[in-house]
C-alpha cells in the first residue's frame, strides 16, 4: 500500500468554499488538537506526528483545506487566506470544538492566525511550525508563478508534474523518501490538480497577513514557535520576530531541517510540541 493510499480522510463537510474532507484520530474523550498544513501540502505533511499525538492521548482532528489533497479543487474556486481562515473558524463548530490545542504548519499558521484574531475562534493553545505570518513573503519563484499562472496552467502534464516535483523537494533539507514526493505531488497531477495548483498560488496574497501582524502582540494564549534552522523557503529570522512580536511566545530552533519540519525532523518536532501540549 503506498503513503498516499495509506493516509485517507474518512470524513467530509461542505464548506463555502467546497467538499472538506478530514478525519479524527486518537480516544474520544482526550485532549483536543488541530493541525493544519501548508501550501502546496496537504494534512499528509503530519502523517507521522498526528499518529504520535494519538498514541499520546489526544483527540487529533486532520483536515485537507479545499482546493488541497483530497479536498473539493474546481474553477473558480476561492481558496485565498482570507477564505481558508473563515472555513477553519466555521470547522471547528462543526466539530464541536470550543477551545482546541491548535498546531500550524506554513500557511495554516496565517489561518489559525486570521481565525483566532479576526474570527473569534478560541483555542487553548497555538504551536506555530515555520508560518507564513511575516512580510515579505513568496520566493522569486513564487511570484513568478503568480505573475503568469494562466501561462504555467498551460504546461504539458509530464513538464507539470517535473516542476512541482522539484519546487516540494527543494522544502526539505534531508531529503524526501520517493514514495513520500510522490504523496505530496499526487493530488496536484491530475488536470483538476494542475489547475488548482496555479489557483492557490494566484490567489496568495500577502495582504492577509499584512491585516493581523499588527494584531500579533494583541494575542493573549500560550505561544510557541517552532523553526527549522534550514530552512531555506522562510528564513529562520523571520522564527525570531514573530516570536518577538507575541508576548510570551517561546521560539523553538528545530535543527538539521528544512521548511517540511514535520517530515525532516518529526521526532524533534514531536517532543517539541508534546511539551507544549503538556505545559
Amino acid at each position: 500500500m503506498s503513503p498516499e493510499s495509506a493516509w485517507q480522510l474518512r470524513e467530509s463537510w461542505e464548506s463555502p468554499i467546497g467538499t472538506l474532507r478530514w478525519d479524527r484520530l486518537g480516544p474520544e474523550g482526550g485532549p483536543p488538537v488541530v493541525l493544519l498544513h501548508g501550501t502546496p501540502f496537504s494534512s499528509y505533511v503530519w502523517h507521522e506526528i498526528a499518529p504520535a499525538l494519538a498514541a499520546d492521548g489526544h483527540r487529533v482532528h486532520v483536515w485537507d483545506m479545499p482546493g488541497y489533497g483530497s479536498s473539493q479543487k474546481s474553477d473558480g474556486q476561492d481558496v485565498s487566506l482570507k477564505a481558508q481562515g473563515e472555513v477553519f473558524a466555521e470547522l471547528l463548530g462543526v466539530w464541536g470544538l470550543s477551545n482546541p490545542s491548535v498546531i500550524a504548519h506554513d500557511f495554516g499558521g496565517c489561518v489559525a492566525l486570521r481565525a483566532h484574531l479576526l474570527h473569534k475562534a478560541e483555542y487553548r493553545r497555538l504551536a506555530l511550525v515555520d508560518p507564513v505570518a511575516l512580510a515579505p513573503w513568496g520566493s522569486p519563484f513564487f511570484r513568478l508563478v503568480a505573475e503568469h499562472a494562466a501561462v504555467f496552467g498551460r504546461l504539458p502534464a509530464p513538464l507539470h508534474e517535473a516542476l512541482v516535483r522539484e519546487y516540494v523537494s527543494s522544502a526539505s533539507h534531508r531529503g524526501l523518501l520517493p514514495e513520500v514526493l510522490d504523496a505530496l505531488v499526487g493530488p496536484w497531477t491530475d488536470s483538476a490538480g494542475q489547475a488548482a495548483f496555479y489557483r492557490q498560488i494566484a490567489q496568495a496574497d500577502q495582504r492577509y497577513t499584512d491585516e493581523i501582524q499588527p494584531l500579533y502582540p494583541t494575542l493573549n494564549l500560550p505561544v510557541t514557535v517552532c523553526w527549522a534552522t534550514e530552512d531555506t523557503w522562510i528564513p529562520p529570522a523571520k522564527g525570531e520576530e514573530l516570536a518577538s512580536l507575541i508576548p510570551g511566545a517561546r521560539l523553538r530552533p528545530i535543527p538539521d531541517a528544512g521548511h517540511l519540519v514535520p517530515l525532516d525532523a518529526p521526532a524533534r518536532l514531536l517532543g517539541e510540541l508534546i511539551a507544549f501540549l503538556r505545559s
